[in-house]
């Protein structure tokens, strides 16, 4: 199943590698995409995983989730 999150505060490859590293960390994720332009991340996740664990290791990453779809 692919998830997408709208993700604001990322200006900079870090912050792209940041939020795929914190992403990546989450049981259940298996790969993680960041478009920096379009500001969303692309996830495969290979079982269920609650948005709100999503959105917690953005949180912790330092950057602000606006939606997830």
């Amino acid at each position: 199943m692919k998830k997408t999150m709208t993700i604001e505060g990322m200006s900079c490859n870090h912050c792209k590698m940041r939020v795929e590293k914190a992403l990546s960390a989450v049981e259940g994720v298996s790969t993680v995409e960041v478009n920096l332009e379009d500001k969303i991340a692309v996830l495969e996740i290979t079982s269920d995983v609650a948005d709100s664990i999503l959105t917690e290791a953005v949180d912790d990453a330092g950057y602000d989730v606006v939606g997830i779809q």
